[in-house]
């Protein structure tokens, strides 16, 4: 079942638009809110949630409809994918249903707006995670507030296992995987099976 989330600013003055495109494209039920993105708590999505199947699509008309941040629709986009439901954005084009959707759609995500608040929480959660695990807490040196930025969402990415470390770097403009594993250490990733210089078979 292809089912229609909208939702509008307090701002804004209708859901015309959006609840039109939904229709267009078959959405058969559709849920609308009028409340800003910042807002914690958004009663229309939760039913919606609530009433997905596995085998649902949750349709949208632009991608911010449903959340604000990178990684929040990340991590939305991981938890759909455990259930058995796909997504899709109508301006951007995305569909997750297919390999390349899926790549379109996190790197739509991380042009989304307002992610200070949640890449800070996503770092404080890595380095409790770290000092679980025995590790020694605190920022490395070096490590810029921008770097710890791409540290948390490169971390999101990499748990969420839809892409390889190669296209992580590339989306994240990271120079290297030496960088990458380096940031992800950082926001707590235990990575298995790395070894830093590897022996490369001479012929």
């Amino acid at each position: 079942m292809q089912i229609g989330y909208v939702r509008v600013s307090k701002n804004e003055q209708n859901f015309d638009l959006q609840v039109e495109a939904l229709k267009k494209v078959g959405c058969e039920q559709i849920f609308k809110e009028k409340i800003s993105g910042a807002e914690k708590e958004r009663p229309q999505y939760l039913k919606m949630v609530e009433s997905l199947r596995k085998g649902d699509t949750v349709t949208v008309w632009r991608i911010d409809r449903l959340g604000r941040t990178t990684l929040e629709l990340i991590k939305l986009m991981v938890e759909f994918r455990e259930k058995g439901i796909e997504f899709k954005s109508i301006v951007e084009g995305i569909d997750t249903s297919t390999s390349m959707g899926r790549i379109w759609y996190m790197l739509s995500s991380i042009f989304a707006e307002n992610e200070r608040e949640i890449i800070r929480e996503r770092t404080k959660a890595g380095l409790a995670s770290a000092r679980a695990r025995g590790k020694i807490g605190g920022r490395p040196k070096g490590l810029s507030e921008k770097a710890q930025k791409i540290a948390s969402t490169a971390a999101t990415l990499y748990n969420a296992k839809d892409l390889s470390t190669d296209e992580i770097c590339k989306v994240l403009n990271i120079g290297s995987k030496t960088t990458l594993y380096r940031y992800l250490r950082h926001a707590g990733v235990n990575i298995n099976g790395w070894v830093k210089n590897p022996v490369v078979n001479k012929k």
